[in-house]
C-alpha cells in the first residue's frame, strides 16, 4: 500500500511542472503577440503626430486672426509676435511651445499680402517633400 502511495505521489510531482515545449510553445506565442502589438502602436504613434501637428496649425492659424483683430488687420511677420507680452502686460495669445509641431522642429511662416501659410516639414523633418503639412 505504501509503495503504490508513494508511487502515485512520485507521478503527480513528475506531472506537475512543465516540460520545456510547452515553454517553448508560451514564450513563441507571447513573442507573436508581442510583435504584432508593437507593430499596431507605431502606426498610430504616427498617425497622432500628424493629427497633433494638424491641431497646432489650427491654434496658430486663429492666433493670427486674433493678432489680426487686435492690430487694426496687420498679420504678425513672425510666429513670435504671437507669444509675445502684450501692451497692458497681457500674456501673448500663444505659448512658445505651440509653435513647434509633433517633431519638435518649429514651423514655417509666411506671408504675402493678407494671405499666409503655416507648415510643418512633417515627419522627416525637411520642408518642400510630400509630407509636409500646411495650413
Amino acid at each position: 500500500m505504501r509503495d503504490k502511495q508513494r508511487e502515485e505521489n512520485q507521478n503527480r510531482k513528475r506531472r506537475a511542472g512543465f516540460t520545456l515545449v510547452e515553454l517553448l510553445v508560451v514564450i513563441t506565442i507571447l513573442g507573436i503577440l508581442a510583435a504584432v502589438a508593437v507593430k499596431n502602436v507605431i502606426g498610430h504613434v504616427q498617425t497622432a503626430r500628424i493629427t497633433a501637428t494638424r491641431t497646432s496649425i489650427n491654434a496658430i492659424d486663429d492666433g493670427i486672426q486674433i493678432f489680426s483683430m487686435k492690430h487694426n488687420g496687420k498679420l504678425p511677420d513672425t510666429l513670435e509676435e504671437l507669444t509675445q507680452e502684450g501692451r497692458d502686460g497681457e500674456e501673448g495669445i500663444l505659448k512658445e511651445g505651440n509653435l513647434v509641431d509633433a517633431w519638435a522642429n518649429p514651423f514655417n511662416y509666411s506671408k504675402q499680402g493678407k494671405k499666409y501659410t503655416i507648415t510643418s516639414a512633417g515627419p522627416d523633418g525637411e520642408f518642400g517633400t510630400a509630407d509636409d503639412i500646411t495650413n
